[in-house]
């Protein structure tokens, strides 16, 4: 019988976190722990390393998800672990996850099989309570802003134009668009407001982007909350709410260090959503482990098309990381499905749907090109793979100049990728990274959006209206050089989900544009994204339990 991923995690042999630590050269003074397998790394010791030179960056992205699976995290760990194996001094760099999805649809995000990140149940859960400091921080400012309207209103903030909304770590598409302070006037100024997901709070996207503690007051003094009746922007420096939002996230901001089912280090830290934010783990926790370890793997969400050229556009030209290599994950069985194939098909050899599949991974192979990043494919085994099609894969791949692994990490760890961790080792020392970001910072806002989607998505054109062609030329002066970023489908280069493979000639319809003045970046909503998700009909929350022994049951 196979075992879960869960009793896996929890059959594995975790060392005391500062036996872990001692791997990086972290003394056990510097580490802050939350029980026995956890911590954070404590600021000085952060400061402290600043002038030791980096290691080398790997990011690690996928084809295009689809239910049949890729194993993005799940490859991260594997591969963090082949390069220890082979003698390379790695940590591994990951976003946590977040409470919306685990009790969704997507399930947890600590990796599975033999390439996890533990301990997986606190990872998947309230871990160390990054993201509820996150959501307080984010809801204090909701809190300020409406006090401040009711007081005096100094900044003559108008009521009808506040733009913060609040957020909320949990999957829940009836508070999407709400009304506050129904009843007396007591309870404050009626108006029609929302939550979104805290993974989409733009406090997650500037924790992510912050390099120091006082980046991030800085930021988030530039948050914009809304407008005047002139239009004038009311930023959050403006009813003085920086400085508290600040000191609730003071812990917070710490990098978390745990470790993999081979005790191999790992910092997970932050969790911005891919498809609605920009997808990265914290720039400080990068920055952090680059000093510490000759390699560093690190994952940006979703597809290369999401989450990869925002690691590139936004958190590398923010923060000055230059990546050494990239690894495109793919699975025979999501290759099938974008050519056609039903997924309960898919244990069916089929080659033929399979090259037409491969239209997708050939056009995220094209486009990592133009970041001057050189690329592996990681195939990541299934048991009903069959030697055709995975040969199909690599002859493709070929076409490319590039190489195609098979990697079954999930089934033997680290012995599963020891092949992809040494081609990434050569693509590493062969020097051939020529890091380029995708468009200029001096590229028109307009520009960067039609660019990205004709470049990327293989679309025709991108089509707005009025109001949003009017929006990013009021921004343009001042906030023209910040990057744009698309809040698009994970699961299409379109915007219309059903539309698998690599389409052509679509238009890319932007729904709405919001000014992340903190975080410094433009987000573009496409098509029908929503930034508070809602539940499936059958979430995962239903098969999650407590056993017998009151141990967790159902959480993967």
């Amino acid at each position: 019988m196979v075992k879960t991923d869960i009793e896996i995690a929890r059959a594995s042999q975790m060392k005391p976190i500062n036996e872990i630590g001692e791997k990086l050269g972290i003394a056990s003074e510097h580490l802050v722990p939350y029980g026995h397998t956890k911590a954070k790394i404590d600021s000085t010791f952060i400061e402290s390393l600043k002038d030791r030179p980096n290691g080398k960056l790997i990011l690690v992205t996928a084809i295009s998800p689809t239910p049949a699976g890729e194993g993005k995290t799940t490859t991260t760990v594997g591969l963090g672990d082949g390069l220890n194996s082979i003698g390379k001094k790695t940590a591994m760099c990951l976003r946590e996850p977040s409470l919306g999805p685990c009790f969704g649809m997507k399930g947890g995000a600590a990796g599975g099989g033999y390439a996890q990140v533990v301990p997986m149940e606190d990872i998947n859960l309230h871990f160390t309570g990054d993201f509820h400091a996150i959501g307080a921080a984010h809801n204090l400012l909701s809190a300020l802003i409406d006090n401040h309207i009711k007081w005096e209103n100094k900044s003559n903030l108008d009521p009808q134009q506040i733009t913060w909304r609040r957020v909320m770590d949990m999957n829940d598409r009836t508070l999407r668009d709400i009304v506050i302070a129904l009843g007396s006037a007591a309870n404050g100024i009626t108006r029609q407001t929302g939550f979104d997901i805290t993974v989409a709070s733009e406090i997650m996207a500037i924790f992510c982007l912050a390099t120091d503690l006082a980046d991030l007051q800085r930021r988030i003094g530039n948050i914009i909350v809304g407008y005047t009746p002139n239009k004038e922007p009311v930023y959050a420096r403006d009813i003085n709410a920086e400085g508290a939002m600040t000191v609730l996230l003071k812990d917070a901001f710490s990098p978390n260090l745990v470790q993999t089912l081979e005790n191999n280090p790992a910092f997970i830290h932050g969790g911005p959503f891919a498809n609605i934010a920009h997808g990265c783990n914290s720039a400080v926790a990068t920055q952090t482990a680059l000093k510490l370890a000759d390699y560093v793997v690190t994952e940006a969400g979703f597809g290369a098309d999401l989450g990869a050229e925002k690691f590139f556009d936004i958190k590398c030209r923010k923060t000055g990381l230059k990546p050494d290599a990239a690894v495109l994950v793919a699975t025979v069985r999501a290759l099938k499905m974008h050519g056609g194939v039903a997924k309960d098909e898919l244990n069916n050899e089929n080659v033929d749907a399979l090259k037409k599949g491969l239209d997708n991974l050939g056009r995220h192979l094209r486009n990592l090109g133009q970041f001057g990043v050189p690329v592996v494919v990681g195939i990541n085994h299934f048991t009903a793979d069959t030697d055709a099609e995975v040969q199909a894969i690599i002859e493709y791949c070929a076409e490319f100049g590039v190489e195609a692994c098979v990697c079954k990490h999930w089934a033997d760890g680290s012995k599963g990728t020891q092949e992809l961790a040494h081609k990434v080792v050569g693509l590493v020392e062969s020097g051939a990274a020529q890091f380029r970001t995708l468009y200029p910072d001096t590229m028109p806002l307009f520009e960067k959006i039609r660019h990205i989607a004709r470049t990327l998505y293989g679309a025709d054109d991108i089509a707005a209206d009025k109001a949003v062609r009017d929006k990013l030329a009021s921004w343009q002066k001042e906030f023209g050089h910040f990057p744009v970023c698309m809040a698009k489908t994970q699961y299409s280069f379109s915007t219309d989900p059903a539309l698998l493979g690599a389409p052509s000639n679509h238009i890319v319809p932007i729904r709405e544009v919001r000014l992340s003045a903190g975080a410094e970046f433009i987000v573009v909503v496409c098509g029908s994204i929503m930034t508070m998700p809602g539940l499936p009909r059958v979430p995962s929350a239903n098969n999650i339990k407590l056993n017998d022994e009151g141990l967790i049951d159902g959480l993967f």
